[in-house]
């Protein structure tokens, strides 16, 4: 892999052979301090402008924050196609460089991003994430070595809702999951009753790191304990040899996604090459 667009010291940032080993075996990695300061602070600035609608772009086909979403758990996807400081994110090069490196992959596109917000724990508003993976939303891509970059804006515990993860659940074919549900252990239960060896794994992270997780692997996250709201952003990744598959679901009807009234046609198939919508994040574009 050509890393000469990164200095001696964020080359040194990267997954070494032991960490793309560890990825390999438990389907999740964590990052040293990766991310400075300065775009962390823009991108918390970021957040507070697509909420308050202040956009730099309105791309068509696109959702944006209603004042109707709520105080409760909010996901928005393709905030970054609207707002430059969580664009800037998205972009910045360590971030796709890592998920090259993990995933075997020669090159690194968006494949779309999430602005989460999880409210400090109250009764009667749900902010649980249920057990889930990504790929089981996923079914339209030809890949099998999607991951996903979750960035928080500040310190994370699991006190505050951190992200979990199940060691080794990339390996297994699990169904009945969802996004929504606030049973976490109603899903738990049934995934043991599936045969799965179910052993959470909560995460502790510092400003500056990031999460990596494979799209198989099943993750979730509990009530946010903390002193404020946890802010955070999942970038999904795509290699850059993903293409569009004609996947039928399991109600026999083709699996489509977000991405596929947003992007171009090509031969008749969304093109999840289109750079509008799917940039590429590594390598690099060479300065012009």
């Amino acid at each position: 892999m050509d890393l000469s667009t990164l200095d001696a010291a964020q080359q040194s940032l990267l997954p070494g052979p032991s960490d793309v080993a560890f990825y390999s075996e438990h389907g999740y990695w964590i990052s040293p301090v990766i991310l400075p300061d300065d775009l962390l602070d823009a991108a918390a600035r970021g957040m507070d402008r697509y909420y308050a609608r202040d956009y730099d772009a309105d791309p068509p086909g696109v959702g944006g924050f209603e004042p109707g979403d709520g105080n409760g758990l909010r996901k928005h996807d393709y905030a970054s196609l609207r707002v430059n400081e969580l664009a800037r994110l998205v972009a910045y090069p360590l971030i796709g460089a890592t998920a090259a490196v993990l995933s075997g992959s020669a090159g690194i596109r968006l494949w779309h991003d999430q602005l989460l917000y999880k409210p400090v724990d109250e009764p009667g508003v749900p902010a649980n994430v249920g057990w889930h993976t990504d790929r089981q939303y996923w079914l339209s891509c030809e890949s099998e070595q999607l991951l996903t970059a979750w960035v928080g804006f500040h310190d994370v515990d699991p006190d505050g809702g951190s992200v979990s993860f199940l060691d080794g659940s990339h390996r297994w074919d699990v169904t009945g999951l969802d996004f929504f549900s606030q049973d976490l252990g109603g899903l738990e239960a049934r995934l043991t009753r599936q045969g799965y060896p179910v052993a959470a794994r909560p995460t502790r992270m510092r400003r500056g790191q990031v999460s990596f997780h494979h799209c198989r692997t099943v993750h979730g996250s509990g009530p946010n304990r903390g002193a404020g709201p946890r802010r955070s952003l999942a970038i999904h990744l795509q290699p850059a040899a993903n293409r569009y598959r004609h996947h039928l679901t399991a109600a026999g009807e083709p699996a489509r996604h977000g991405n596929d009234r947003l992007v171009r046609g090509v031969d008749g198939a969304p093109d999840y090459a289109d750079p509008r919508v799917c940039p590429t994040l590594w390598p690099p574009a060479p300065a012009a």
